[in-house]
C-alpha cells in the first residue's frame, strides 16, 4: 500500500493552490477608476496608484486634481467613483448626493498639518499666532503691510499666495483662521501647490499656506513658520500639538462603485492596506494601524 503525502505537505499544496487562484483572479481585473479631488491628497493617491499598477496593470487609475470642492461637485452627481478630500463633505454637498441617490462612505487615510511658509530671506518672522494670521489674511479694504501685523516688521506690502477656492485647504484655512471673514483680495490663488512654492521662493515678501507634504518636499527652498510656537513636523502633527492647523485627509467612495465594480473595491482595499506607509513616504502622517483595519472591515460590510 502506497503511503499518502504528509498532512503538512497536503495543507501547503492547498494553500499554494488558493494563493495561485486568488492571484489569478486579481490579475484578471481591468477597467478604469474615476477619481478626482484634492491636490493635498494627490501625492498619497499617486503613490498608491503606482504601487497598485504593479499588482493590477490592466486597471487604469487616472487622478484628476480639481480641488476638494471640484471633486465633490462631480462625486455627488455620480460622475466619479472616488473623491480625494482635505476636508469633510459640506452639508450642501450632502443634500445634492441625497437628491441624486448617492450613498457614500468617508475613509480617513492620513493626517496633514497645514503649513505657513515664507521666503528663505525672510528674517523677521519666526513665530505667528492664529490671531496674527487672521489679521494678516482677512480683507479690510487696505493694502496689507508686514508692519501692520508687527510694527518692527518691514513697512512693505505682503504678497499672498494660497490654494484656489475649490481647494479643501482653502476651506480649512477659512474655517480655522479667518472664521467667516473674507480672504484678502490681493491673494494669488492656484490649485497647483507647486506654483505656490515657486511664488514664495521667488519673493522675499511672500507668504503662503499649503499641505505639509509640499512644504517638507521643498524644505530647503522655503521656510516654515511656527504657529503658536509650534513648527509643523510629523511629530507635532501626530501628537496634536500643531493645532488648530492639523487635519485629517480623506477618500470618499460611492457605494454603487464598490458593489458594481470589482476594480474599485480592490483598489480601495489596497489603499486602506498601504495608505499609512505610503502617506509617510510622501511626507504625511499615518493613522494608528487599528484605524486602517477598522476601515477595511467597514469596506467589507459595504461590499456585501
Amino acid at each position: 500500500m502506497k503511503k499518502g503525502l504528509p498532512i503538512a505537505a497536503v495543507l501547503f499544496a492547498c494553500a499554494v493552490l488558493v494563493v495561485s487562484e486568488n492571484a489569478s483572479a486579481r490579475q484578471s481585473l481591468s477597467g478604469e477608476i474615476r477619481m478626482d479631488g484634492s491636490s493635498t491628497v494627490y501625492p498619497i493617491m499617486e503613490a498608491v496608484s503606482e504601487e497598485y499598477a504593479r499588482e493590477q496593470p490592466k486597471v487604469k487609475t487616472p487622478i484628476s486634481i480639481s480641488g476638494t470642492g471640484g471633486g465633490f461637485n462631480r462625486f455627488v452627481r455620480g460622475k466619479i467613483d472616488l473623491n480625494n478630500a482635505s476636508r469633510p463633505i459640506k452639508h450642501e454637498e450632502m443634500k445634492v448626493a441625497k437628491r441624486n441617490h448617492i450613498a457614500y462612505t468617508e475613509f480617513q487615510i492620513a493626517c496633514d498639518g497645514l503649513s505657513i511658509i515664507v521666503n528663505n530671506e525672510n528674517t523677521w518672522i519666526k513665530n505667528i499666532t492664529i490671531e496674527d494670521l487672521q489679521r494678516m489674511w482677512s480683507e479690510n479694504g487696505v493694502v496689507k503691510k508686514w508692519s501692520d501685523v508687527h510694527p518692527d516688521w518691514p513697512n512693505t506690502s505682503i504678497h499672498f499666495y494660497a490654494p484656489g477656492v475649490d481647494s479643501g485647504t482653502y476651506d480649512y484655512f477659512e474655517d480655522a483662521v479667518l472664521k467667516g471673514q473674507a480672504i484678502v483680495k490681493s491673494v494669488t490663488l492656484s490649485e497647483d501647490d507647486n506654483m505656490l512654492i515657486r511664488g514664495v521662493m521667488s519673493d522675499k515678501y511672500a507668504i503662503a499656506f499649503l499641505g505639509y507634504a509640499y512644504y517638507s518636499e521643498n524644505a530647503a527652498k522655503v521656510k516654515a513658520v511656527k504657529v503658536n510656537g509650534v513648527l509643523p513636523t510629523r511629530a507635532a502633527i501626530k501628537s496634536g500639538r500643531y493645532t488648530p492647523l492639523s487635519r485629517p485627509l480623506y477618500v470618499y467612495v460611492n457605494h454603487a462603485s464598490i458593489r458594481n465594480n470589482d476594480s474599485v473595491y480592490d483598489y480601495l482595499r489596497f489603499t486602506l492596506t498601504h495608505a499609512g506607509s505610503l502617506a509617510e513616504e510622501v511626507g504625511y502622517v499615518a493613522l494608528p494601524e487599528y484605524r486602517y483595519k477598522q476601515q477595511l472591515r467597514e469596506l467589507e460590510q459595504i461590499k456585501r
